[in-house]
């Protein structure tokens, strides 16, 4: 696998397991186990993290709940970091228990609506490798060891500030049993030096900071950035180190008019691999035809939008499905914490679908190959269909 694609399989499906001594890409921090086995995670230039986005006044990725999630994400470091006198990571296990407890010290109350959001920022804070939760333990994931150092003041403080957990709170089941992942014992970080230096070096310290700030913009920010917040976007100079920094990572720029943003090389997106599910990806089907196809054979939209003001019903998507509803309902949350759909108001109903800001990261390929598929899924027999068939066989080499 190359550098380029072990950047964009990590951005796709979370950090990339390692065998005893292999070495971490060109770019990646490499998190050592005890064992010799580790985890690989992509390094941001400079030390930047998508935080720098606040100063340019663009908005980050939505988090679902973010408030609440940040809570409990403080309570299992609360548990998990023992030792403030060593860096937060790997720290040491923590019963589910414990860190509720914490997080019901921090906000005051312990209802049933405070379980629900605290299972449901575990089972985010989990998928995205912020936290491993297995077997009723916590621990704290890979991606609190990138951290920067300087952070850490900042973070003891933070810790020595919140409450302790009560007693008496009774645990739950929050994620299904997947075997107990092995003591983090003799825990090693190794962080790459001069990640992107030989781009970065040549510019004056103002350019090299506009620079960061584009690349952070395009890769982290919720909807496409508009040039004129960025010097980088607009100087072809400075944009051109930041189309090398993108592609070390298996990604491209991609413009909309006057704004910008970033999406898989189409070289890479054969390898980077999913954590979307068969019934997610049904479901996203579904509320493309109905709010992207149908709409488009009635003339209401261009045929290269794939943004849509025409909401999925979720009576439509029930009584097209064979999918129980709960696992219906689990794959549209699923879809919209990873950005592919956005859950919208329709008139005087609510529970609409329509394709999510994802959307806006298609390269030229991606649209016209997804284009393809929505053609062969809403209608396979059609003379369209059989079209597109007989050209992906004329251009398929022998």
């Amino acid at each position: 696998m190359t550098p380029e694609q072990a950047h964009a399989r990590a951005r796709a499906t979370g950090p990339l397991p390692l065998g005893p001594g292999e070495p971490a890409p060109r770019g990646m921090v490499r998190l050592a186990h005890g064992d010799g086995t580790g985890l690989a995670l992509p390094v941001w230039p400079d030390g930047a993290t998508p935080s720098l986005l606040e100063e340019y006044q663009v908005a980050p990725v939505n988090v679902e709940r973010s408030g609440e999630t940040r809570r409990v994400l403080a309570a299992a470091l609360k548990c998990c970091w023992s030792d403030l006198g060593a860096d937060p990571w790997p720290g040491v296990p923590a019963p589910v228990e414990d860190v509720l407890s914490a997080y019901r010290a921090l906000i005051g109350r312990g209802d049933d609506l405070m379980r629900n959001w605290a299972v449901g920022a575990l089972r985010r804070l989990h998928d995205s490798a912020w936290l491993t939760v297995e077997d009723g333990v916590v621990r704290l994931g890979p991606r609190c060891a990138c951290w920067p150092p300087e952070s850490h003041a900042q973070l003891r403080e933070l810790m020595r500030r919140l409450p302790t957990g009560d007693e008496g709170f009774t645990g739950l089941e929050v994620l299904p049993a997947a075997g107990s992942p092995p003591a983090e014992t003799a825990a090693s970080v190794a962080v790459p030096e001069g990640v992107d230096e030989d781009l970065l070096g040549p510019f004056d310290e103002r350019r090299r900071a506009e620079i960061v700030a584009a690349f952070m913009a395009v890769e982290h920010a919720a909807e496409p950035v508009h040039e004129a917040r960025l010097p980088a976007l607009r100087d072809p100079v400075l944009r051109r180190a930041l189309t090398e920094m993108l592609q070390r990572r298996g990604r491209v720029l991609i413009q909309d008019r006057e704004a910008w943003t970033s999406g898989y090389a189409p070289e890479v997106t054969a390898v980077t691999g999913t954590t979307v599910g068969e019934a997610e990806r049904a479901v996203l089907v579904l509320v493309l035809i109905h709010s992207v196809a149908i709409p488009r054979a009635d003339g209401l939209l261009p045929a290269d939008s794939w943004l849509s003001p025409f909401p999925a019903q979720l009576e439509e998507l029930r009584r097209h499905t064979r999918l129980p509803i709960g696992e219906l309902e689990a794959a549209l949350r699923t879809l919209r914490h990873a950005g592919l759909v956005s859950q919208v108001k329709a008139g005087e109903e609510a529970g609409g679908y329509t394709p999510g800001p994802q959307f806006h990261r298609l390269t030229p390929q991606a649209r016209r190959g997804l284009q393809e598929e929505l053609i062969l899924a809403a209608g396979p027999h059609t003379p369209l269909a059989a079209a597109v068939r007989a050209n992906r066989r004329s251009t398929t080499p022998s």
